[in-house]
């Protein structure tokens, strides 16, 4: 038989936190160890991270993403961002390119995904 399984709890509600370490206790093949002790997982209710808030997008092209949502054409980004047609195109290919999109529309779901943008 292999070594339990060694588990930790980081739960900031204190009622919640025994109701688990209660029902976890029964688990064979599985031990709560207390804070500070080594663990192989922890069960926490904190949100889990997302690797970049912003998707790594650059100010300008989160404004490119937000008319992008509006289904905005490269001139009409240009226009209102006052920026040559040029310039916007490559605004939109860098914001394909960082959210590893194939095209427009599937930077802006891929955008909503990943909580970048809220529609």
């Amino acid at each position: 038989m292999s070594d339990p399984l060694a588990l930790s709890l980081r739960v900031t509600d204190p009622e919640l936190a025994e109701r688990l370490a209660e029902v976890l206790a029964g688990v064979p093949g599985l031990t709560l160890v207390r804070e500070g002790e080594s663990a192989d997982a922890t069960i926490t209710d904190a949100p889990a991270p997302t690797p970049a808030g912003d998707g790594g997008l650059t100010a300008r092209e989160r404004e490119v993403l937000a008319l992008l949502t509006e289904g905005a054409s490269n001139k009409e980004i240009a226009r209102r961002l006052g920026i040559s047609v040029h310039t916007a195109k490559f605004h939109v290919g860098r914001v394909i390119d960082k959210l590893d999109a194939t095209g427009r529309t599937d930077a802006v779901a891929h955008a909503a995904r990943t909580g970048v943008i809220h529609l």
